[in-house]
């Protein structure tokens, strides 16, 4: 079983590689063409609120609440209730979010002063920032019918998943980044605000992702026509274990959100700062967290339909071991390494390397959190699987305090960075709880031989970032160099962490058995 999933989540993987390649591409050109000013603080503000709704309807809750009872239904019922409740879900579901959609594009102004109040005090005062506030809406306008479009492509991808077709799932977003891409770069001049083409980058990237994956539903064929099944059991059973999952499975969303307003009060670039802090932080948090919890959630529904729980524990202890194997040598490189990663994808144009600084202390704050954030992402699938809602909504209401709690009692001292250092510091004590919970039910205790293998992880990532530290030329003289030489050094850096990393490892005694094989836990 685990090199089945081994091998499943080197595919999800490679292809979310390939779109997080694209998507630091992406985040090049956009900090190229607007920087981190006032018209970047208004594009990620309107960006980020249908993401963080997709969050809630899609690829968060819904998917956590769908996948379990879809796999219950394909191994009990067959494909023929496949396509059923494929139809009933896509119709159901399709007319919830374009009654979401509608109503974000018609009270954009709204949805922007709720959320960006520092921007609508300053704008009902006539401040010189106020054009944030009316950029934020205008774009909003724009952004706002990607919620439809990504919520229909995140159904596809979970019922592709649930074939064990991750491969489809995992390379559609690579289209939104090359929308957006090619958004800016060939259709920026036809606007006065050269952002408005990044949030039509936004608009016809979900599109072209939707369009992508319609025919290889069709030719797993459960390609249905939408029909409407509110009262639908299957569906009731969805939406009922939804409810409490959105805000289970969307509090680390929540929190960004709420780092957002905050951070609408504080001085121009702090939103920017973060946005690009948090893509990078995103890039390893996708490539290993959110690909095995992507394989591993249909894995453990199986399993739990079948009873196998001696199975359900080897398969977490194995995606936990697998996440520190690469979590933590990660988590390490970005606190080491961040100013001349930012350095090298950012700074051009409009980026200057003031805003360098301003990210790389944020991107730290952020770091200090990553394996709780990959943690995460194991273990509330561990709950979803078994249709267990109301402990991750409980867990996630205390995280979700707590981060509150953190912003304003740091935010005044540190300012964004706070804001970053609270979120990450509400990661792990969500983590902390969920893996507390699966251990008092006896589901899930880490066993002693994933201990051992974490110690020798810790071990080997602290003794990479030693040698990094030291090998890291100064920012000063960084500077200077032209954008070959540091994109060179940076390239050389980061091999030989990895190659420091892995012979450390070795030294203390891993091994890649350790990984390719399945162990019980106990």
């Amino acid at each position: 079983m685990a090199e089945k999933l081994l091998k499943s989540g080197i595919i999800v993987s490679s292809m979310t590689l390939i779109s997080r390649v694209l998507g630091l591409l992406r985040d090049v050109v956009i900090a190229a063409f607007v920087g981190a000013g006032a018209a970047a603080d208004a594009f990620f503000f309107a960006n980020r609120i249908p993401n963080f709704l997709r969050r809630l309807f899609a690829e968060g809750a819904f998917a956590q609440a769908f996948v379990p009872v879809l796999s219950e239904v394909k191994a009990q019922h067959g494909d023929d209730a496949v396509r059923e409740l494929v139809a009933k879900v896509a119709g159901t579901l399709g007319v919830i979010v374009i009654l979401v959609t509608l109503f974000g594009v018609l009270a954009s102004p709204l949805v922007a002063m709720l959320f960006g109040m520092g921007w609508f005090i300053e704008w009902l005062q006539g401040g010189p920032d106020a054009e944030r506030f009316e950029l934020a809406s205008l774009m909003l306008k724009i952004t706002f019918p990607y919620l439809f479009f990504v919520s229909l492509v995140a159904l596809s991808g979970a019922v592709l998943n649930t074939y064990n077709k991750f491969a489809v799932a995992a390379f559609t977003p690579v289209f939104l980044n090359i929308a957006i891409i090619v958004a800016a770069v060939y259709t920026a001049d036809w606007f006065h605000e050269p952002a408005l083409a990044l949030a039509w980058g936004v608009f016809f990237g979900g599109l072209i992702q939707l369009l992508f994956q319609l025919p290889f539903l069709a030719r797993a064929g459960v390609l249905v026509r939408p029909r409407w099944g509110w009262r639908d059991p299957g569906v009731v059973k969805i939406r009922t274990l939804m409810l409490p999952a959105i805000f289970g499975v969307s509090v680390s969303q929540i929190n960004l959100l709420l780092d957002t307003v905050i951070a609408s009060f504080l001085l121009t670039g702090a939103v920017s700062w973060l946005y690009y802090s948090d893509r990078l932080l995103e890039f390893p948090l996708g490539l290993f967290g959110i690909a095995i919890a992507t394989v591993i959630l249909p894995t453990l529904s199986r399993m739990h339909a079948n009873a196998s729980m001696h199975e359900f524990r080897a398969t977490l202890d194995w995606a936990l071991r697998f996440i520190a194997l690469f979590g933590l040598p990660a988590m390490a490189a970005l606190m080491v390494l961040g100013k001349p990663i930012i350095a090298v994808l950012f700074m051009r144009g409009e980026f200057t390397a003031l805003d360098v600084d301003k990210v790389s202390y944020s991107l730290f704050a952020y770091a200090c959190g990553l394996f709780s954030f990959m943690l995460i992402k194991i273990l509330a699938p561990a709950y979803y699987a078994r249709q267990d809602m109301k402990t991750p909504v409980r867990i996630g209401i205390i995280a979700m305090v707590a981060n509150m709690g953190l912003n304003l009692l740091l935010a005044p001292f540190l300012s964004y960075v706070g804001l970053a250092l609270a979120t990450a510091l509400s990661a792990s004590l969500n983590a902390f709880l969920l893996y507390r919970g699966l251990k008092a039910i006896g589901v899930y205790q880490i066993s002693s031989f994933s201990l051992w293998f974490l110690g020798r992880v810790v071990a080997a990532s602290c003794g990479m970032a030693a040698l990094l530290w030291w090998w890291l030329p100064e920012m000063a003289y960084w500077y200077q160099q032209s954008t070959g030489w540091q994109l060179q050094q940076l390239l050389l850096t980061c091999t030989l962490g990895a190659t420091s990393y892995f012979a450390l490892l070795a030294l203390f005694g891993g091994r890649p058995s350790h990984i390719r094989r399945q162990r019980h836990s106990g």
